[in-house]
């Protein structure tokens, strides 16, 4: 908050480190070689771009750099958990390429990776996405690249979601194997509000100009700033054990919220996330989201996997635990948080222990106060 909140917004800096395009550069230019290398060490990446503005900027600038408009993308489908850029029809991508969606075993809600194979090797995708926003599971990227490999299609990451858990080592690491990994420094990788692209170093020409000039121009250099802090933090041990306790807080709190009887997409979560189906209990995710908000607890709304509500409403709601494990707490905290949860779901209409309910909720977050 501190570097991106500096006088470094003041500055101009088209172009890449020490090839800018405005005089007075100097220091922005080793600004954002500094984030380049740290990000480089931290993902083992052999290309680096810190520039793209957000996750969605960082995918489109990949599709730019080596695909056709007309040409064949394989995606996870927005109602599966995929994201809008991965092919959805409203989005740029959806209206630009040729969309082949994957989803989730309808039984399951897992990915089944024979399918997906059975589906490339019937579209012949000339990019295929891995990555999701919905989805509580470990992504096998090797599978992913397997099926790219056999199909000769380009492999993109998007680990937007799960940035923050990689660098971690709470989840396999996509750089051995994607051609491309795009994703945020917020979310689980706790920086500022920003993208990425790494790529392999045959790609950096191909992708640094579909950033500039392609689809962006001036970078924001106070970002940039913030995202070197960011990925130096991410490199430290506390880093990696603040990110083993994100998945460990979830696995607990996903436990209690199954034995207080909730319904979890997949039945858990090997992440961050967990995706509750509201459907059994006759409530709307969106009508969820709202009482648990009143009450002092911040979800979202979310659909689940061929979900039959319509997005405004969905069956579902999404819960994260970075949030309140930033604050300090632990598996300890997790059955306190399901039961709250419980309490004020199964009284959706009393105002009353909405009331509460926020109450204990403002008494717990006392205990472990947002450290600035």
């Amino acid at each position: 908050m501190a570097a991106q909140g500096s006088i470094l917004t003041n500055k101009y800096s088209e172009g890449y480190p020490y090839k800018k395009f405005y005089e007075g550069c100097q220091y922005a230019s080793q600004v954002e070689q500094l984030a380049i290398d740290r990000m480089k060490k931290l993902f083992r990446a052999e290309h680096v771009n810190v520039q793209p503005h957000s996750g969605s900027s960082a995918n489109i600038a990949v599709y730019l750099a080596v695909l056709q408009p007309g040409d064949t993308v394989m995606g996870m489908d927005l109602s599966c958990g995929g994201h809008l850029t991965h092919g959805a029809p409203a989005n740029i991508s959806g209206k630009t390429y040729k969309i082949v969606s994957y989803g989730v075993n309808r039984d399951t809600n897992l990915l089944d990776y024979e399918e997906i194979r059975q589906l490339a090797l019937k579209h012949r995708p000339k990019l295929i996405i891995a990555g999701a926003s919905a989805y509580p599971r470990t992504i096998d990227f090797k599978r992913f690249r397997d099926i790219a490999t056999e199909v000769g299609s380009y492999l993109m990451a998007d680990i937007a979601h799960i940035a923050g858990l990689i660098a971690g080592k709470a989840h396999p690491n996509a750089s051995p194997y994607a051609d491309f990994i795009t994703g945020t420094t917020h979310k689980t990788l706790s920086g500022p509000r920003g993208g990425f692209i790494i790529s392999r170093k045959e790609f950096a020409k191909k992708i640094d100009s579909a950033v500039f000039p392609g689809i962006q121009g001036g970078p924001l250099v106070h970002v940039i700033a913030a995202k070197a802090v960011c990925f130096k933090q991410a490199m430290t041990p506390a880093f990696r054990k603040y990110q083993q306790q994100v998945v460990k807080n979830a696995r607990v709190l996903a436990a209690e919220l199954i034995k207080r009887g909730f319904k979890l997409v997949t039945g858990g979560t090997d992440n961050h996330l967990i995706l509750v189906d509201l459907r059994s209990m006759n409530i709307t995710g969106r009508d969820a989201a709202l009482v648990l908000d009143d009450s002092g607890i911040t979800v979202n709304k979310n659909g689940i996997p061929y979900d039959t509500m319509n997005v405004w409403h969905t069956s579902g709601i999404r819960i994260g635990t970075p949030s309140v494990t930033t604050r300090g707490m632990k598996e300890a905290q997790m059955p306190e948080i399901a039961g709250f949860i419980e309490t004020v779901l199964k009284n959706i209409k009393s105002v009353k222990v909405h009331k509460a309910v926020a109450k204990k909720v403002k008494a717990l977050c006392k205990k472990f106060p947002v450290k600035i």
